[in-house]
């Protein structure tokens, strides 16, 4: 996923199509002259549906696409015809977008699933032709309903991305590289702060053609939910994960400090990531021997399970991958 095609919030105007009039018009045939009513119904305008599509990863195909209206319904015909109905506008969406609107932030969508369909604006109905209004005192009326206007507004599609596993951590924590080694996903990998400026996924296998999904979401420093560095811009993804795997080199200064300063970042953000489940995985433990680990394994956060790990080496790779499943299946 380049950065530059990587769009994860968009905002679009909508506006469903309006209902076609009804008709007026009364049943002429060559012995009938003077027939009944038979003016028929206008078709209902078109619908704004937003639908789940697997195969998208980001919003970037409606950056330019900002206004998107669907069809009017066609007015009804003689004979009891009713209007065609107006062409619905479907707009395909990533797993985990949703809809506001704009005005009240309400949400107003939420896809989670591949082609999930939610009507995001109703078409007008079509209006009655004069076929209805026939009564005992009038038996030729000449007056229809005309057709319900379409609702327009704008509206924000948010994606936050849908994976199993979510990588938290600072900046050159070892996110992207162990991602890259897990993974066939090919992440920017460098020495220097903010390398990975957008998520990126990446499907891990495990035995007997079972996988799951890792999100390396970009570093998080302290200040991030008051906006310091990316700020809350790549936080919400973390929302969607089942698991949260929290990266800390273990060369770093003090482990606990750089864990709870994580902790808190997330809280502020959201004090509902709290519930979810957590893994510790100390990184570039290539670095240390069995000594120094043995001393550091006896001073980390209380209450979440552990792991030394080496992308380099591969050491605790296999071990990391079966104490996530085993979170997952829980």
């Amino acid at each position: 996923m380049a950065s530059t095609n990587f769009i994860d919030q968009v905002k679009i105007f909508v506006k469903s199509g309006s209902g076609g009039a009804g008709s007026v018009h009364f049943r002429r045939e060559k012995y009938v002259p003077k027939g009944g009513p038979d003016g028929g119904d206008g078709g209902r305008g078109g619908h704004i549906i937003l639908k789940g599509n697997a195969q998208l990863w980001t919003l970037l195909h409606l950056k330019y696409k900002k206004h998107i209206m669907a069809a009017n319904g066609n007015p009804g015909e003689g004979k009891d015809k009713s209007g065609a109905e107006g062409k619905d506008e479907i707009i395909e969406v990533p797993l985990g977008t949703i809809a506001r609107n704009n005005e009240d932030g309400k949400i107003l969508a939420e896809i989670t699933t591949d082609s999930e369909e939610v009507i995001l604006q109703e078409g007008g109905m079509g209006g009655l032709g004069n076929q209805h209004f026939k009564t005992s005192t009038n038996q030729a009326p000449r007056h229809a309903q005309p057709g319900i206007p379409g609702k327009e507004s704008w509206i924000t599609l948010e994606l936050k991305i849908l994976a199993d596993v979510g990588l938290v951590g600072f900046p050159n924590a070892g996110k992207s590289t162990l991602l890259s080694v897990l993974s066939a996903a090919k992440p920017e990998i460098a020495d220097y702060p903010f390398t990975t400026l957008t998520p990126n996924l990446g499907v891990v296998p495990y035995y007997d053609d079972k996988s799951f999904v890792m999100a390396d979401i970009p570093g998080i420093i302290e200040g991030a939910a008051k906006g310091k560095g990316l700020g809350t811009r790549f936080l919400r993804h973390i929302e969607r994960n089942s698991i949260l795997l929290f990266m800390i080199p273990c060369d770093a200064e003090n482990i606990c400090k750089e864990y709870e300063i994580l902790l808190n970042e997330l809280s502020t953000h959201n004090p509902e990531l709290l519930d979810k489940k957590r893994i510790l995985a100390l990184t570039k433990a290539d670095l240390i021997d069995d000594e120094l680990e043995t001393e550091i394994n006896g001073d980390l956060p209380q209450g979440i399970p552990a792991i030394f790990i080496s992308a380099v080496t591969r050491k605790g790779i296999a071990e990391l991958k079966d104490l996530i499943w085993k979170n997952l299946q829980e």
